[in-house]
């Protein structure tokens, strides 16, 4: 296994009295695509949005154990939220793009956050549209509203805000959900060219995208952590039974 990016070790969540994730502990490594799958309600949104802090978000939380990124406990009482937030960006379910011009939204973070001068927007709004493959189909078109693009170039759009910001590593929620198979299949393209600089961590319902695109999986059910392994061995040969039933479609 690639070196470890995120070390995630005893994890627990509570939402008020109810344990959404139990003793969840394990390795993702650097630069791979790694998916969690399992039923619905099983923890795995969850378990994605512990990885940027976005659940102290939401009240009555409760969270022990530790998260590691980098060999930094991102849950220490000193941790800067806003640096953290950089460092892992997050795309959702459906595209959310701001109801602003394209380059705007492109630039929005590094310009609220003071993380560039404004002579090097256009460098970076460029830089970051190349790198989701959108520059060539809107260059011409950076003034216009973001909410005229389509879903799929709305979700690339997203990611390229992320891109612009220069995380290390990118957390993606059911990013192909909204999408139809065609723009499913390029956002999946796009992940593999991504990987080439950037940690992936996908939650995803779709067994086949889980098994197309990621290099690590890790299989949950009732917040617990079942199986974790490389995606082949996962979906060709699991060593639980739960696994192979969820995998094979006998449950879930």
């Amino acid at each position: 296994m690639a070196e470890a990016k995120i070390n995630i070790c005893d994890l627990n969540l509570y939402y008020g009295g109810f344990q959404a994730l139990k003793q969840v502990t394990f390795k993702i490594p650097e630069r791979k695509i790694t998916a969690v799958i399992g039923p619905s309600g099983c923890g795995k949104s969850t378990l994605l949005r512990c990885l940027n802090r976005m659940n102290d978000l939401v009240s009555g939380v409760r969270i022990d154990g530790s998260v590691m990124i980098d060999n930094e406990n991102i849950y220490q009482p000193s941790m800067d939220l806003i640096h953290l937030r950089k460092k892992v960006g997050m795309v959702f379910q459906r595209p959310n793009p701001f109801p602003i011009s394209i380059f705007d939204n492109v630039i929005y973070g590094i310009s609220i956050h003071h993380l560039a001068k404004r002579k090097e927007f256009d460098t970076i709004v460029e830089h970051s549209l190349e790198a989701v493959g959108l520059w060539d189909d809107l260059k011409n078109r950076l003034h216009e509203s973001a909410l005229t693009l389509s879903g799929e170039q709305q979700q690339r759009l997203c990611i390229a805000r992320l891109v612009a910001m220069q995380p290390d590593i990118l957390l993606m929620d059911e990013p192909c959900s909204a999408l139809d198979p065609i723009a499913t299949e390029r956002i999946e393209e796009l992940m593999r060219r991504l990987v080439k600089q950037y940690t992936i961590v996908i939650v995803t319902h779709n067994m086949q995208q889980a098994a197309r695109i990621s290099d690590e999986a890790a299989y949950f059910y009732l917040g617990s952590l079942i199986e974790y392994g490389k995606t082949r061995d996962i979906f060709t040969k699991p060593k639980k039974q739960e696994t192979e039933d969820y995998i094979t479609g006998r449950f879930g």
